[in-house]
């Protein structure tokens, strides 16, 4: 067969002229240096390739091999408390043999092929064994079980098992006949393409709250387990700080962090922050459960457009394993920017704003990977989908977040007057939304009462009213307002600066549980409704402000910890003795 060459670069978008044999999205590699790519394109006279890495030096002549498989990542233990690039290559592997930075055609193993590991066998030789059903174990982080599962397209019975002990990643630790008499030894790996969803047994309702610790978002705007989240916002209105407070406090068993696009100074925080962090659940280093994907915005486009996909397939593999993930994508509009310039240097079409008319389904097929399962070993996992999104100068009607909006069902719209203001997370109430509540309410009630669908119901629409009112106040300002609308305010004052604003730093406020944000909510309705009350006796607002009961419970939060919850029985009990003597 006559060799491939290129015939013209274009970027990362290469060309090789007539047929070639290649099939749609086949892994190539490019070049003398073998440069990893993609097929993307191929008519009867003309194939396209889009290369992962730099291809300055690259010239028409040079090779093209293709490896008959399509673009995929190399799943197995070690995959945690690593950090790779957007095609699965392991930066400090890289940085050993290349220094500070990657150089092109790389071969690194993606996941340490030396290393031994201890393997506890759990089948025996005649176990009918299907797709998905887990053969052995293996401690991969001191937190962490990795669970080996037969991949998801072979079945067949056991023919030979290994005893116990220590393999390393390609070792055979079992052999498996299929249903037509041929063997497959079963390793510590399996290799799956980017692209593909890993299949499930059943979709299941998201029907459980991932809990984040962080008020507005568990209270007023949750998510479920196997959800999807956007959180769109300007350039520093505390994205990237938001999403590590979800990495950190959130209740999902493995992390999963894609800096997209991102500053290279960015990533490197995320990587100091996260290796010095402790896990509040297991006091491991929260590495022990994260993986890192770094796509910084110096690295080629076309990995970049990769990285999410690479990120989505670990996450599938870990949700089969059982585990609740989470994956944080940093940003979405960085990885909708690589489509873009990948799209014009293909000469198609534009739609808006440049960017290609394929850019609803890309957007739909990567979030509709999320969502909570019954996976094929019969064990519950989940994928929760967290993507921020930059708009251009907070424009939320660019095509990025209008589409993005389209395919979430939570929508955490960062506000640039409220970061500006310090208040954080810089979380709207107004513009924000969830469409959750009737799946996650019945959980909410069984779990927390269901006065805790009462409260939020009320601090919402308490929200609502001081939005509407402050109209007015800033057209004719608040001395005209009667008192009872003067307290809506003051209440709305307490909500905002004592309850929805949370200091990321404070060793009480970083995380509060659910039942303390209840019982926060319960105080400050408690104080709201005994005001009214004195309000509609005719004592003037000035009086009961003077009490300086709305300014203790802005401060409540730092002032009752996050195990002493009674203490809020003598803050009601206080409330109850200072209004009592204003009416006598």
């Amino acid at each position: 067969m006559e060799k491939n060459v290129i015939y013209g670069i274009n970027g990362p978008v290469v060309t090789v002229k007539g047929p070639t044999g290649f099939q749609m999205m086949e892994m190539v590699y490019v070049g003398d240096d073998k440069l990893v790519g993609e097929i993307i394109g191929i008519t009867d006279d003309a194939t396209t390739v889009q290369v992962y890495e730099e291809t300055t030096g690259l010239k028409p002549g040079d090779p093209i091999v293709g490896t008959g498989a399509p673009m995929n990542v190399l799943l197995g233990p070690g995959i945690l408390d690593n950090i790779f690039d957007g095609i699965e290559r392991p930066l400090a592997e890289i940085e050993k043999q290349a220094g500070a930075f990657i150089s092109r055609g790389s071969s690194v193993s993606a996941l340490d092929d030396e290393k031994l590991w201890d393997v506890t066998l759990k089948v025996k030789v005649g176990d009918r064994l299907n797709g998905g059903d887990i053969y052995a174990t293996l401690p991969e982080t001191p937190i962490i079980e990795h669970r080996l599962m037969v991949p998801p397209e072979l079945s067949g019975t056991v023919a030979e098992v290994m005893p116990n002990g220590r393999y390393r990643l390609f070792d055979t630790v079992a052999v498996i006949k299929d249903d037509r008499g041929v063997d497959h030894n079963l390793t510590l790996c399996q290799k799956w393409p980017i692209r593909t969803a890993r299949p499930v047994k059943e979709m299941l309702s998201p029907s459980v709250p991932l809990i984040t610790g962080q008020r507005v978002i568990d209270t007023l705007f949750p998510i479920a387990k196997g959800g999807t989240a956007a959180i769109p916002g300007g350039f520093g209105t505390g994205k990237t700080m938001t999403q590590h407070q979800l990495a950190k406090w959130c209740d999902a068993d493995i992390i999963i962090y894609v800096g997209c696009g991102e500053r290279g100074n960015e990533m490197s925080q995320v990587l100091e922050e996260f290796s010095e962090l402790v896990d509040p659940k297991s006091q491991r280093p929260m590495t022990d459960r994260t993986v890192l994907i770094a796509n910084t915005s110096n690295m080629p486009v076309a990995a970049r457009e990769a990285s999410i996909y690479t990120g989505i397939t670990l996450a599938e593999y870990y949700r089969d394993m059982g585990y609740h993930v989470a994956m944080m994508a940093d940003s979405t509009s960085r990885w909708a920017e690589a489509l873009r310039e990948i799209s014009g240097r293909l000469e198609e079409m534009p739609a808006e704003e440049g960017f290609p008319a394929y850019l609803p389904s890309r957007l739909a097929e990567f979030y509709e990977r999320g969502g909570r399962a019954n996976a094929l070993c019969g064990k519950e996992g989940s994928v929760t989908l967290i993507g921020a999104v930059s708009p251009q100068g907070s424009d939320f009607s660019e095509p990025v977040t209008q589409n993005t909006k389209r395919f979430t069902r939570c929508f955490w719209a960062l506000d640039k007057a409220l970061a500006y203001s310090r208040h954080y997370p810089a979380i709207n109430w107004i513009d924000s939304y969830s469409e959750y509540f009737n799946d996650l309410d019945p959980w909410f009630a069984e779990n927390e009462g269901e006065e805790f669908i009462k409260y939020r119901t009320q601090i919402a629409s308490l929200l609502q009213e001081e939005n509407q009112l402050m109209e007015i106040v800033k057209l004719i300002g608040s001395d005209v307002l009667p008192d009872d609308q003067k307290l809506v305010i003051e209440t709305a004052r307490v909500i905002r600066v004592g309850f929805l604003q949370q200091n990321a730093f404070h060793p009480e406020d970083t995380y509060v549980p659910l039942e303390k944000q209840k019982l926060m909510m319960k105080t400050i309705l408690h104080l709201h409704k005994r005001a009214k009350q004195v309000i509609s006796t005719e004592v003037p607002i000035s009086k009961i402000l003077k009490l300086g009961l709305f300014d203790k419970l802005t401060k409540m939060k730092y002032d009752i910890p996050n195990n002493k919850l009674e203490m809020f029985d003598d803050y009601i009990a206080d409330i109850d003795e200072k209004i009592s003597s204003i009416l006598k």
